[in-house]
């Protein structure tokens, strides 16, 4: 049986939540005020960062991930794998030779 001694300071913790919860508030009222405060024509952009920011913060310490040293060789394998398979189907749409007789990508008849 395992002999756990280590003291857990669940006050310390508990603040680490409270911090990571209201600074995902913070960056929700963010995503809403941020279109008719600045960057008007990069809300699509700034949106995504701040999206990235507040998934980042989930994952790190809800999801209990901050300390995982693997996690981070996962993700970048699930990229790559994804891109490797993104990137042989575009090659597969430039290359596409049948465009002129596909009933997808033919001009539609004129009647």
């Amino acid at each position: 049986m395992a002999n756990h001694t280590e003291v857990i300071d669940y006050k310390t913790e508990q603040s680490g939540y409270i911090k990571v919860l209201l600074g995902l508030l913070l960056l929700t009222a963010l995503t809403f005020l941020q279109p008719s405060l600045f960057l008007p024509n990069l809300t699509f952009e700034v949106q995504l960062l701040i999206g990235l920011a507040k998934a980042w913060l989930i994952l790190m310490y809800y999801m209990h991930l901050k300390g995982e040293k693997l996690i981070g060789w996962t993700v970048v394998f699930a990229v790559f794998i994804v891109a490797f398979f993104f990137g042989i189907v575009m090659i597969d749409v430039f290359n596409f030779q049948f465009a002129d007789v596909s009933h997808i990508t033919a001009p539609a008849a004129v009647k």
